[in-house]
């Protein structure tokens, strides 16, 4: 099974995208109808949809798509960790509509301004309801934030961890010691996986594969094919070439590696992160 492990989907007649403001070519609504061709051109079988805004009304309506499209393997939704009946809402959204595709939570971390927000008690009382659920958490995180996640991390070794995007490094230069050790660090612990996805986006419209190899190798090496996903980050992607450029990069950076990783990378790690049936 090919899967994509990082799509986002949203209606702007809906719910309003506020982070899209000062990004022209996301300013509009985006649905999987328009991702179909490069989905089937690129033989995906299923795609992850994790959620863009912290809003409560969003994950149902993920989970409600789920019900009604058997591309979207999964949903990697929000709730509000730091809410007393974290454990409640998360009962409700997987007893609703799509609920059994609910695999995992994630939460705009990176718009924090605590970088140690992570590290805050009733958060990591939301993520031990995260894990007592049987779910995984996202971490879509700046580098700045890197220590608190090691902490936390280190703290839930019963929580299985993702990290979106590589923590967003700055990719207009060679990656930083600081980045590469903490990389290693979190590779360190196997409760952790990472997606190789994001690098394209945040690379913007200039940028080639080479150039943003070091990037994907560290990932690599840091984690390891069997916990590293393919994750396109479409319809954000097409800030840095859109799908095409951005999976096809991925291929170029696993060019080293055998048929075994490959397969991990683009389809069997999400399967055994996300509780996917086998293709």
């Amino acid at each position: 099974m090919r899967v994509d492990s990082h799509v986002h989907v949203w209606d702007l007649a809906v719910r309003d995208q506020p982070w899209t403001a000062s990004l022209p070519p996301l300013r509009r609504s985006f649905t999987l109808a328009e991702l179909a061709p490069s989905l089937r051109r690129h033989r995906i079988d299923g795609v992850v949809l994790v959620q863009t805004v912290c809003v409560a009304g969003e994950t149902p309506e993920l989970l409600a798509l789920a019900a009604a499209d058997a591309r979207v393997a999964a949903v990697v939704g929000w709730v509000e960790l730091t809410a007393g009946d974290v454990a409640a809402r998360l009962r409700a959204l997987r007893t609703g509509p799509g609920g059994a595709r609910l695999a995992g939570i994630r939460h705009q971390v990176q718009e924090e301004a605590d970088p140690r927000w992570l590290c805050r008690e009733p958060v990591r009382r939301g993520l031990r309801a995260v894990a007592e659920a049987g779910l995984v958490y996202e971490l879509v995180v700046r580098p700045h934030q890197l220590e608190a996640v090691l902490d936390t991390v280190a703290a839930l070794p019963q929580l299985r961890f993702v990290l979106d995007h590589g923590a967003k490094p700055d990719v207009s230069a060679p990656p930083t010691p600081a980045w590469r050790d903490a990389m290693h660090r979190l590779g360190g612990h196997a409760h952790v996986v990472a997606k190789l996805s994001g690098l394209t986006s945040e690379a913007g419209a200039s940028w080639t594969a080479e150039a943003l190899r070091p990037f994907a190798d560290t990932l690599v090496s840091a984690f390891g094919a069997e916990r590293l996903m393919f994750g396109s980050d479409w319809p954000v992607c097409l800030l840095g070439g859109g799908y095409d450029a951005t999976l096809r990069a991925a291929s170029e950076w696993l060019d080293g590696c055998g048929r075994h990783a490959r397969e991990r990378v683009f389809g069997a790690t999400a399967a055994d992160v996300y509780g996917l049936p086998p293709s």
